[in-house]
């Protein structure tokens, strides 16, 4: 699918001092606007002590992509610029970063706030974990406990997850799958069982939030 793209797996928060300021940033996924300007609202609300609570944003990706940043008080140019450069070289979307400024009194000048702030985000970028969203099939099936642990393991070789096990007469898997790779698992599944198993897909999601590995 050529419309896939990255965004972040979960909200992530990174510290970096630079010359006593304290530089805190907090990145999360975010799919329209209004997501992104309350996540900023919530950051701000949460660092109300700050100096500076400097905020960028892309909400989608590649040509259909709105962008927002704000230097919230620091000269300008010198701090939601930087931000939203390192956003967009990231190639991810749908993402939103405030970098919180404690200032440590000692002015750091315009070409220091600017390394700064893009060295917050790209901090924060190092550890963050990454996902995709893609439609899915969440699927249910009863293993007699003879082919429980293969059955078990296909799963994860066929890049599912699995969501929950019930242990009664036969083990009843719950596990989700993203659209392309159920047919793959299906195979297997039937192939392990001479054809006695298939899994039934019991709830389909347009857009779910799958982690990459």
């Amino acid at each position: 699918m050529s419309d896939r793209y990255l965004i972040p797996a979960r909200e992530t928060r990174v510290e970096i001092v630079v010359v006593n300021s304290r530089f805190i940033a907090t990145i999360a996924p975010v799919f329209s606007v209004d997501e992104a300007k309350a996540f900023v609202a919530r950051i701000r609300a949460e660092f109300g002590d700050a100096t500076h609570n400097v905020p960028a944003f892309l909400v989608g990706h590649g040509a259909s992509v709105t962008a927002h940043c704000s230097d919230d008080g620091e000269p300008s140019g010198t701090a939601g610029r930087p931000a939203l450069a390192v956003l967009k070289g990231s190639d991810l979307g749908d993402v939103a970063v405030v970098v919180t400024r404690y200032f440590g009194g000692t002015k750091l000048g315009t070409g220091g706030l600017v390394r700064a702030y893009g060295d917050a985000v790209r901090a924060v970028l190092r550890v963050l974990s990454l996902a995709e969203r893609v439609p899915t099939h969440t699927v249910m099936l009863a293993a007699p406990y003879a082919l429980f642990e293969r059955v078990r393991l296909l799963i994860p070789e066929h890049h599912g997850e699995t969501l929950e096990e019930d242990f009664a007469g036969d083990v009843t898997l719950t596990a989700r799958f993203a659209e392309e790779h159920l047919p793959g698992f299906q195979n297997a599944l039937r192939e392990l069982s001479a054809g006695q198993l298939e899994a039934e897909i019991v709830a389909s999601d347009p857009a779910t939030i799958m982690p990459v590995s």
